[in-house]
């Protein structure tokens, strides 16, 4: 007869882990959302008065970048004028709060706000329709600091690829 093994201790363990807490979004994170639950209604509000949604969008991005502090407003200023002077089928909105810059309505690129998420550096990024494959492997997103001339080269011709 073989031994019997002492179940007990691995269910205990077991139901312990069943117990713990599901990770919660954070304060930001859900303050994100929100912001995107607003953004859509306004949207679905603008589209049923036959508003012009690209002059709107403009407005709403002008009016983040404004709220945003002082080194991420620079930041995003000079990120708005290159995506305008270089992907000018791009169209500004708003999204999760951010400003984004989308084509058919499918947001191609954003810029997320080192304050956003209380991160130590903003963000550029670009979504699944950017056109910027290369190969099995490129990045999706840039950690910026600062911008300089080397900096905005760069970002315009990712815009201009990620929108041919």
């Amino acid at each position: 007869m073989s031994p019997k093994k002492d179940t007990s201790k691995s269910t205990k363990s077991t139901v312990a882990a069943s117990k713990k807490k599901p990770e919660k979004f954070t304060d930001e994170e859900r303050a994100a959302m929100k912001e995107r639950a607003q953004e859509l209604k306004a949207e679905a509000s603008r589209n049923a008065r036959g508003k012009k949604a690209k002059a709107d969008g403009e407005s709403d991005v002008l009016a983040k970048i404004a709220e945003m502090s002082e080194s991420d407003r620079a930041l995003a200023t000079r990120i708005h004028a290159i995506v305008k002077a270089n992907a000018p089928t791009l169209s500004p909105k708003t999204w999760y709060g951010m400003p984004a810059y989308a084509k058919d309505g499918k947001v191609v690129c954003f810029f997320q706000s080192a304050q956003k998420f209380n991160s130590r550096y903003a963000t550029l990024g670009f979504s699944d329709t950017a056109n910027l494959d290369d190969g099995a492997l490129w990045p999706v997103a840039f950690g910026l600091k600062k911008l300089t001339a080397a900096e905005e080269a760069r970002i315009a011709e990712l815009v201009k690829k990620a929108t041919s």
